[in-house]
């Protein structure tokens, strides 16, 4: 039998951790953002930039975990890093670079909370923040793209930090 969110036996549990979305401005990927942070008991949800629009068309793929998800926009994604710094949170980015670990490799600290940075649909995390974190992740991938959707690489991402956190 299928089961549904009410009757399934997973435990609500919250992380410590926060995703900062540099960018993100596109209405669905917002919306399936915060069903994943949802779904992986993310602390928080921060968006990062100047056109972040929380409307009628992000609702349609958020299915309401907007509602239970805290979240918060911020124009200044600096900011927001130096405040997470400061509070001791390891931050660390999603993104390809030559400096990059693979997501499967790295071991996340399990007595810091953890700030993942994710980037915008085109460009990815900036290069001057990108300089600024702990660590640079990427998923290894097999295929002729270099890159995949910010949501379900944020998704595979937060499985991997999850799973070890647990």
């Amino acid at each position: 039998m299928q089961l549904d969110h009410y009757s399934n036996q997973f435990n609500k549990r919250t992380f410590s951790i926060k995703v900062i979305a540099e960018n993100v401005t596109n209405a669905p990927n917002i919306g399936s953002l915060f069903r994943t942070a949802d779904a992986f008991g993310v602390e928080e949800l921060v968006f990062c930039g100047s056109q972040i629009t929380l409307g009628r068309k992000m609702m349609k793929t958020s299915r309401a975990t907007e509602k239970s998800v805290k979240h918060r926009t911020q124009l200044d994604i600096q900011k927001v890093i130096s405040e997470l710094k400061h509070e001791g949170y390891f931050i660390v980015a999603l993104e390809i670079t030559s400096e990059s670990k693979s997501l499967t490799e790295f071991n996340f600290p399990r007595n810091k909370p953890i700030a993942l940075i994710i980037g915008d649909e085109n460009f990815g995390v900036s290069e001057h923040i990108l300089k600024v974190c702990d660590a640079i992740i990427h998923i290894d991938m097999y295929g002729q793209n270099s890159s995949m959707n910010v949501v379900q690489a944020t998704s595979i991402s937060l499985y991997e930090i999850t799973k070890q956190l647990s």
